[in-house]
């Protein structure tokens, strides 16, 4: 009789392992179907910023340019400040009554 209850833990144990395998092969399954379709939705958003990015740039492309525009405005501002000395020493005396 001991040696029939020792067949039948073996064929029980053989069970618990073979379900828990399956067990664990339904599991990682699951986290492998899950890990793709990240990497898929990870992959889409990198593709469209990707091609925000090549918007920013072209829209960036210009930027060192506008390090001549500084000496150009101070040039437009002493032009202001000559052409308003202009006016005033035009306007000086009308409107005295």
């Amino acid at each position: 009789m001991t040696v029939t209850l020792a067949a039948i833990s073996a064929h029980t144990y053989w069970a618990i392992a073979l379900s828990i395998a399956l067990g664990a092969a339904v599991i990682v399954a699951i986290l492998l179907t899950v890990l793709v379709e990240t990497v898929g939705s990870i992959e889409r958003s990198v593709d469209g910023l990707l091609d925000i990015a090549g918007n920013v740039a072209s829209n960036t492309a210009y930027i060192p340019q506008l390090e001549a525009t500084a000496p150009v405005l101070a040039l437009i501002v002493e032009e202001a400040v000559v052409q308003d000395g202009y006016m005033n020493a035009l306007t000086d005396g009308f409107g005295a009554a």
